[in-house]
């Protein structure tokens, strides 16, 4: 077994701060922090209901490591020519909602760090707007659906497993000591009524609950006010027959628009490497694009179809179709070393389809 290599500090942040902005359209400091295993999403809910004062504390890491990935991550959104936006975040209660704070000291600098999220710049400016909208509003309300005992530390009342309890900074309180026992919950699964349901409903809130096997918190459903539930199943009963025929409407849209980009990006592998094969440039296209797989193709930067995702694209192709880098990978464990040891073949088969010079065993 060979030992497997750690990352530079400065790909983990490459790495973190590119799968926040493809996943959505948009990256903060603390999509890095996460993404790199420095800071638990838990810590942060927990800071987003108030229940931990600040969030800059509970980031793993010396002070040096921390300092470096802020500098490396801001270099990096310079590079990407990202559009900054200073949006502060609103605690999570029932009551006034105050902005956080992310340091002890408060220091303006590091707070405006903190705050300033980096937009990509293929977004419309007014899909920007909407966007600093929708992060500048307060956060949800959050109910949780305890997996062991509990008690209101309100009123005393006993909470047991499958109950539902909101957190008050550190203290739990039972739904009628939180002023929410008068809503109802609505499980989750259908989409639109929960939507419609969240939007008649002056007062909402999410119901989460603890997944041990995947070490996180899932959503289970909804808690709104009874009459804005019904009129939202009375307007689901409606429209049904119209929104059934859209989805499917929709549904063919994608699937040309799928068709058309993997075209799109077939003729750009053909356009960098002119003597790969037709046949093998489309099956790279179709692969790489497909919906939802979180290949290069389906990042923000693919489908920009810009030069180096898309020569990423083709090698990764290249490694797993044309050498014995499964093979090694298997045998070893280690990506680096395996990666390594096709490194040549790959390259004289790239060199061959850019037409600058014949390869051996090329296919």
């Amino acid at each position: 077994m060979h030992p497997k290599p750690s990352r530079t500090l400065e790909e983990r942040v490459v790495a973190a701060a590119e799968a926040a902005l493809a996943q959505h359209g948009y990256v903060s400091p603390i999509d890095v922090f996460t993404g790199m295993g420095l800071l638990a999403s838990s810590h942060v809910e927990s800071w987003r209901n108030g229940r931990e004062p600040f969030l800059e504390s509970l980031i793993q890491g010396s002070e040096n490591k921390i300092a470096q990935t802020k500098v490396l991550f801001q270099e990096w959104a310079r590079r990407q020519n990202l559009q900054s936006r200073d949006i502060p975040p609103l605690a999570r209660t029932c009551g006034p909602r105050n902005e956080l704070q992310f340091s002890v000291a408060g220091n303006p600098d590091t707070e405006r760090f903190y705050r300033t999220h980096y937009v990509s710049p293929v977004l419309t400016e007014k899909k920007v707007e909407r966007l600093q909208e929708k992060l500048s509003q307060a956060a949800e309300l959050v109910v949780f659906s305890i997996i062991r005992d509990s008690k209101c530390s309100e009123c005393g009342a006993e909470l047991g497993a499958g109950d539902f309890l909101f957190m008050e900074g550190n203290q739990p309180l039972c739904l009628e000591c939180a002023d929410l026992d008068h809503l109802v919950y609505l499980p989750r699964g259908d989409a639109t009524l929960t939507r419609r349901a969240r939007k008649h409903s002056t007062l909402s809130a999410v119901v989460v609950r603890f997944s041990r096997a995947r070490g996180r918190y899932e959503r289970q459903g909804s808690l709104v006010e009874e009459a804005a539930l019904l009129r939202a199943e009375e307007e689901c009963v409606a429209d049904a027959e119209a929104r059934s025929y859209r989805r499917e409407r929709e549904a063919a849209r994608r699937i040309d628009r799928d068709v058309a980009f993997t075209g799109q990006l077939a003729a750009k592998i053909l356009d960098l490497f002119p003597h790969c094969p037709p046949e093998e440039g489309l099956t790279i296209a179709g692969h790489t694009s497909l919906r939802g797989s979180g290949r290069v193709g389906r990042s923000a930067a693919g489908r920009r179809l810009e030069e180096r995702s898309v020569v990423l694209a083709v090698v990764a192709s290249v490694r797993h179709r044309h050498t014995k880098y499964d093979e090694l990978l298997m045998e070893s464990g280690n990506r680096a070393w395996a990666r390594e040891q096709v490194r040549d073949e790959i390259d004289k088969i790239l060199t061959a389809w850019r037409g600058m010079e014949p390869a051996r065993g090329a296919p």
